[in-house]
C-alpha cells in the first residue's frame, strides 16, 4: 500500500529550535515557508520555493499566504471547572476559593454538566491557538473522563488529573486519601497514554490535603512512570503563611511537596511567587517547572512572578492562562500581561522570548519537546495560524512595522482570539475563522 499523500501548508512561517535567551540562532523564520505533513506529523519544513518542487502532484496545499504560522500554543495550567466563573469580581486568593471556586465546582458531580463544560473549554482552546494544555478537572473523577473524552474526540494533546483535597474544603468536594488514591489510580490505568492524553496527580495545594493524602499523592507519582503531577504553591502571600501553620516541620512551602516525593520530572507548580532562591535551585535540582499565570496574578493582586531568577538558576518555565482567575483563553494576551508584570519588576521580555515561552519553552517544561514545540521533523504537526490584519486596528499598526520582532511584539500587545485564522491538530484544521467575524 501506498503511503497517504502529504498535505502542505503554505504561509510565513516562524518556530524555535532552541531559546532565544540564550542563543542568537534559536528562531527559524521563513518569509514564504511551506510545511509538509504526513500521517499527523511534520515531514519538512522550509522555503516554499525548494519544497514545492518535491511535493507529489496530488498533495494538497493550503495557502495561508499574508498570515503567521507557528506551533500550536502550550498553556501549562488552566482550571476547566472554572471557565464560567471567568471575570468574577476579584477577591484575594483563599476568599476567590470559598466565594467562586468551590461553588462551581459542585456542579461537575453532574456528568451532564462536565460534559457540556468540556467541549465549550476544548473548544475555546482551539479557538485561541491552544493545542496542549494541563487542566485541572474537579475531586469528581467523571470531570476528568469527561475532559479527556473531550479532547480525545479532538485529537488535542492534554493533561489533566482528579483534584485530591481532603480538609479544608466543603464537605461536597471533600474526598479522603484511600478514595483519592484509588480514584486516581483508576483513572491512570483508564486514560494515561491513550492518544494523545496523559494523566498528573493533582494535589490542589497543600493546605487542602492532609500530611496522608500528600503522601499518597507522591506515592502516585512514584508508582506510575510517566505520570504528571500539578499544583499550586507560593501564589499569595497569606496562602504561603497557611501552609507553614499547617506543615511547621517543613522548611518552605515548597518543601512540602518536596518531603512528600511530589517534586521532579513532570511535576508542574503554577504561579512559584512568593520563592526563595533555595527553592528556585530545588525545582531545577528535580527537574520540575513553574507555570507563569500573569492575567491571575495581576487579577487577584497576588505579585509578580520573577523569570529572570527563575531563568538563571536553570528552572523550567511555561506560560499558563489559570481560567478562571485568569482573565482570558488568549496566549496572546497572556504574553501581553506577562510582558507587564516584568516591566513591573524592572525585567523585559523580548517578543521572541515571549513566543518561544508559549509554544516551545511550554513543552519543554512539561518534557515533551520531542513530540511538540517546533517544526522539526517527526513532531506532531500542531499549529496556529496567525493573521496580523485581524482587526483594523492590528492591520494599522501591522503594515507600520519594519521587523519582525515587531510584528510579533504588536501581535502579542493587540492580538487576541480575533487574531486566530485557523488551529490545526495533527496537520487538520481543528478551528478555522470566518472571514467577516469580526465585522
Amino acid at each position: 500500500m501506498n503511503p497517504p499523500s502529504p498535505h502542505a501548508v503554505r504561509g510565513e512561517i516562524l518556530h524555535f529550535v532552541a531559546d532565544p535567551a540564550h542563543d542568537a540562532r534559536a528562531l527559524e523564520h521563513f518569509a514564504d515557508g511551506l510545511l509538509i505533513v504526513r500521517d499527523g506529523r511534520v515531514a519538512e519544513c522550509g522555503p516554499a520555493d525548494a519544497l514545492l518542487p518535491r511535493l507529489p502532484a496530488d498533495a494538497a496545499v493550503t495557502d495561508y499566504r499574508g498570515k503567521l504560522i507557528l506551533p500550536g500554543f502550550v498553556d501549562t495550567h488552566v482550571h476547566y471547572p472554572q471557565t464560567d466563573i471567568i471575570a468574577s469580581h476579584g477577591e484575594q486568593l483563599l476568599e476567590w476559593l470559598e466565594t467562586y471556586t468551590f461553588p462551581a465546582e459542585r456542579r461537575f458531580a453532574d456528568p451532564t454538566h462536565a460534559a457540556e463544560v468540556a467541549g465549550f473549554f476544548c473548544d475555546e482552546l482551539l479557538k485561541n491557538g491552544t493545542t496542549t494544555a494541563v487542566a485541572f478537572a474537579t475531586v469528581h473523577a467523571s470531570s476528568v473522563d469527561a475532559l479527556f473524552a473531550a479532547a480525545l474526540e479532538r485529537r488535542m494533546r492534554l493533561i489533566t488529573g482528579k483534584v485530591l483535597m481532603d480538609r479544608n474544603c466543603p464537605d461536597f468536594l471533600r474526598d479522603s486519601a484511600e478514595s483519592g488514591y484509588a480514584d486516581s489510580k483508576a483513572l491512570i490505568e483508564r486514560w494515561h497514554g491513550r492518544d494523545r492524553l496523559l494523566y498528573a496527580v493533582t494535589p490542589r495545594f497543600a493546605p487542602t490535603s492532609t500530611p496522608d493524602q500528600m503522601a499518597l499523592a507522591g506515592r502516585l507519582f512514584a508508582e506510575h512512570p510517566g505520570v504528571f503531577l500539578q499544583s499550586h504553591v507560593a501564589e499569595n502571600r497569606a496562602e504561603v503563611a497557611w501552609a507553614a501553620a499547617l506543615y511547621p516541620e517543613a522548611a518552605s512551602y515548597l518543601g512540602i511537596y518536596d518531603h512528600f516525593g511530589q517534586l521532579g520530572m513532570r511535576a508542574v507548580f503554577a504561579h512559584c511567587i512568593w520563592l526563595d532562591d533555595a527553592d528556585r535551585r530545588r525545582m531545577a535540582e528535580t527537574g520540575a517547572a513553574m507555570s507563569f499565570c500573569p492575567t491571575s496574578n495581576l487579577f487577584l493582586g497576588s505579585g509578580l512572578f520573577d523569570l529572570q531568577r527563575a531563568r538563571a538558576l536553570g528552572v523550567r518555565v511555561g506560560l499558563g492562562t489559570d481560567v478562571g482567575a485568569g482573565t482570558s483563553f488568549s496566549m496572546l494576551q497572556t504574553l501581553n500581561e506577562a510582558y507587564k508584570v516584568l516591566q513591573l519588576g524592572g525585567q523585559s521580555l523580548s517578543a521572541a522570548s515571549a513566543f518561544h515561552l508559549a509554544t516551545l519553552g511550554g513543552a519543554h517544561s512539561l518534557y515533551l519537546d520531542d513530540r511538540i514545540g517546533n517544526f522539526a521533523p517527526g513532531k506532531e504537526a500542531d499549529f496556529v495560524v496567525l493573521d496580523p490584519r485581524a482587526t483594523p486596528l492590528l492591520a494599522r499598526r501591522s503594515g507600520a512595522c519594519a521587523t519582525l520582532e515587531e510584528r510579533l511584539f504588536v501581535l502579542m500587545m493587540l492580538g487576541d482570539d480575533r487574531a486566530v485564522a485557523a488551529t490545526h491538530v495533527l496537520g487538520e484544521a481543528a478551528w478555522q475563522r470566518s472571514a467577516s467575524a469580526w465585522n
